[in-house]
């Protein structure tokens, strides 16, 4: 059965909307049809990737220059991830004057679409949080896993252009993660040992994804008392960034718990958590510590502020976070004892889209298996990995 479009859908396509319009839905349209979607459902937000002049470049740069004058404005709420620097500290970060320039220049076309300029991987913490069974299109993969898993609303993994015309249009091809028959584990994960840091799910998701690689996981044995949010959202980050995984369960703890009959089942001991550890770790003093990918909460700024008040960290350090949460860390007085012991916390920004190739860094250190997983490639940076209380004081 081919795509279906309704007589409103159909007039964006012929283009009654306007050309942005029109162009947009032509995207929609050849993805639903590769894909085989019978039809288009509505959305309530999208999360646009492509966000970072280092991973956009001056090609998507005079894209989205040529939608904006086009006249595209987006229809449901959207915002942006990360950029490649905090918009309000770049030069105290030290970002080449050229790159903030053109980073500059990428977030004011999105603004001109009427897109929010939040910039952000964890929307989900500054109130964006769709509901279970809800539809959007989010582009950023560990918010799709977050999303997908724990909120249990609906999302495939857009691309950024794919993202912004689902934006534009309010609608995205049904197919994917949007059906329930596709929303089902291949793998079990039964997890035998006792997991307590964001370093402990990090390797844990680090490993696993490259098992289940497009194979959805479900997790057993997970005490349900000592996993929150910030451990889900990294569990699901590492998974991301080592696999192609989009989804999870996690027995008793995510919103559902879906699993095929012929499943495979791994066990996961302490062993391959400390190995798993091990090989993400050069063992390197790093040069910069960069906290907060995916984004921090406060709850995890709280814990950073409380660690460096008593000590003060053997190198610079970053903690990076939604600019709603920066200003609830300044607030609380997080920021100042951080600023105090030396580090920055940072918005807008992520580590893995900032130059820091460019900015002198060789070893950067991170509990988080995404980040480790992409600073040796996006970066050309050595990564120092471990639980905090570690990593700064090397």
């Amino acid at each position: 059965m081919e795509l279906t479009l309704s007589k409103d859908e159909q007039r964006i396509f012929d283009g009654e909307l306007g050309q942005a319009a029109r162009e947009s839905m032509e995207i929609l349209v050849a993805l639903g049809k590769i894909y085989g979607a019978k039809k288009m459902v509505p959305i309530t937000s999208a999360q646009i990737s492509g966000v970072s002049f280092k991973t956009i470049g001056d090609a998507g740069l005079e894209y989205l220059g040529d939608l904006a004058k086009k006249g595209a404005k987006v229809k449901v709420q959207t915002f942006l991830n990360p950029a490649g620097m905090d918009r309000s500290q770049w030069k105290e970060m030290r970002i080449p004057e050229d790159f903030a320039k053109k980073s500059l220049l990428v977030l004011d076309a999105y603004s001109k679409m009427g897109i929010m300029e939040t910039c952000t991987c964890t929307p989900y913490l500054i109130g964006l949080r769709p509901k279970q069974g809800e539809h959007v299109a989010w582009a950023e993969s560990s918010a799709v896993s977050f999303c997908n898993s724990v909120l249990g609303a609906r999302t495939n993994r857009e691309g950024g252009p794919s993202a912004l015309a689902a934006a534009i249009c309010g609608m995205t091809p049904a197919y994917g993660l949007h059906l329930d028959e596709n929303r089902m584990a291949r793998l079990i994960v039964d997890v035998k040992c006792d997991l307590k840091t964001i370093a402990d799910f990090s390797a844990l998701g680090s490993f696993v994804g490259k098992i289940a690689k497009t194979n959805y996981p479900a997790f057993i044995g997970m005490k349900k008392e000592s996993v929150s949010e910030e451990k889900l959202k990294v569990l699901g980050a590492s998974m991301a960034a080592t696999g192609s995984v989009p989804l999870f369960f996690a027995k008793a703890i995510t919103p559902e718990w879906n699993i095929e009959d012929k499943a495979q089942e791994i066990t996961i001991t302490q062993k391959e958590i400390n190995d798993e550890k091990k090989s993400l770790d050069s063992g390197l003093k790093p040069d910069l510590v960069t906290i907060g990918c995916p984004h921090a909460s406060i709850n995890e700024i709280e814990e950073v502020a409380e660690l460096v008040a008593k000590k003060r960290p053997t190198c610079e350090f970053w903690v990076c976070t939604a600019r709603k949460t920066k200003e609830k860390a300044d607030a609380l007085g997080y920021t100042k004892i951080i600023e105090t012991a030396g580090g920055r916390v940072v918005a807008d920004t992520c580590m893995v889209v900032c130059p820091l190739e460019k900015m002198g860094y060789v070893t950067t250190g991170t509990n988080s298996g995404k980040a480790a997983a992409y600073l040796p490639n996006l970066c050309r940076q050595k990564v120092a990995f471990g639980d905090l209380d570690d990593i700064l004081y090397r």
